[in-house]
C-alpha cells in the first residue's frame, strides 16, 4: 500500500493559495492532481458534483476538507493533494467552517490508499499540527511537519472499557439488544471521508480494548442501507445522516473526524458504558 510521504510530496502541495469560494478551493485542490498525472479535469468536476449533491460532507473537522470521489476512468493512479488558503472560504458547515486546508484524492481502488490515509488521519488529529500546517511558509515545510508528525494512537482511556455485550437500542428505558460486533462509517462513496472516520474510530476501540470484539467498515450511502441490519450502529456526517434517513439502528452524527472524544463519547451513549 502506498505511503503519506509518497502520495503528499512537496510538489503536490501548495502554500498561499487564493480561492473566492468552496468550488475554487476544490477546483485548484483538483487540478494539482491532474497536473501529476492521477487523474484528468473530470475528476475534479465529480468532486465538486459530490459537495453539491451531499452537502458540506467533506468539511470533517475545524477548517478541514477532504475532497474526492468515487474511482472511475477519470481516475489514472492513485494521487493525493494538500492547499493551504491564503483566506479561508466557507463551505456552508455549521460547526467547521472556515476553511483554510483542502485536501484532495483521487483514488484507484479502495485499498491502495488506506495506509496514507491512516498516517494522514493521525497527522492531521492535533489542532496544533493543523495550525502549524496552515501557517506553513512553503510546500517544503507542510511536508516536513506531515512526514515528522506521528501522533500515539488511541483515545486518552488508561482503563480498559469492558467488552461489548449489548448496546442502547435508544427507546426509553434503556433497553438493549445484543451487539453484532460491527460499525459503519459511511461517507458518499465509502473510501474518503468514511475511511477517515474509521481510522479515528478503530483507535478509539483500540484505547478501550475492544478492537478484538468489534469490526469497522467504511462504506458508502447505497452499501449502508443494506448493511445496516447487520450493524450495530452507523457513524456519519450530519449531511449524510440525513440522507441515510432511520435504518432501525442507531445512527450518530460526528462533526469533528478527528476528535476521539466526540467518538468516545458517541460510543459510550451507544453502548451504555
Amino acid at each position: 500500500m502506498t505511503e503519506l510521504i509518497d502520495l503528499l510530496t512537496p510538489d503536490t502541495i501548495s502554500v498561499g493559495v487564493s480561492a473566492d469560494d468552496w468550488e475554487s478551493a476544490v477546483r485548484q485542490a483538483g487540478q494539482i492532481l491532474v497536473d501529476s498525472g492521477s487523474c484528468t479535469a473530470e475528476h475534479t468536476g465529480n468532486m465538486v458534483s459530490a459537495v453539491r449533491d451531499n452537502g458540506p460532507y467533506i468539511v470533517i473537522a475545524p477548517g478541514l476538507a477532504f475532497a474526492h470521489a468515487r474511482p472511475s476512468s477519470a481516475v489514472l493512479s492513485t494521487g493525493m493533494s494538500l492547499i493551504v488558503l491564503k483566506e479561508p472560504v466557507t463551505f456552508g458547515h455549521p460547526d467547521n467552517d472556515p476553511v483554510s486546508l483542502v485536501v484532495a484524492l483521487a483514488a484507484t481502488d479502495p485499498e491502495t490508499h488506506l495506509s496514507a490515509m491512516k498516517d494522514l488521519t493521525r497527522s492531521l488529529r492535533s489542532a496544533g499540527t493543523r495550525d502549524q500546517v496552515t501557517r506553513a511558509d512553503s510546500a517544503e515545510d507542510v511536508h516536513r511537519i506531515l512526514s515528522g508528525t506521528r501522533p500515539g494512537a488511541g483515545a486518552d482511556t488508561p482503563d480498559q472499557t469492558p467488552a461489548p455485550s449489548a448496546v442502547d437500542s435508544g427507546k426509553a428505558g434503556g433497553e438493549t439488544v445484543p451487539s453484532k460486533g460491527l460499525i459503519l462509517t459511511v461517507c458518499g462513496n465509502g473510501l474518503g471521508t468514511s475511511l477517515f472516520l474509521k481510522n479515528t474510530l478503530e483507535d478509539v476501540l483500540d484505547g478501550w480494548g475492544w478492537s478484538r470484539y468489534m469490526a469497522v467498515e467504511a462504506t458508502d450511502t447505497i452499501s449502508a442501507k443494506g448493511r445496516a441490519g447487520d450493524a450495530d450502529c452507523i457513524l456519519t456526517s450530519r449531511e449524510i445522516a440525513r440522507a441515510l434517513g432511520d435504518l432501525g439502528v442507531p445512527v450518530r452524527v460526528i462533526s469533528d473526524f478527528t476528535s476521539t472524544d466526540e467518538i468516545d463519547a458517541a460510543l459510550r451513549g451507544i453502548y451504555a458504558v
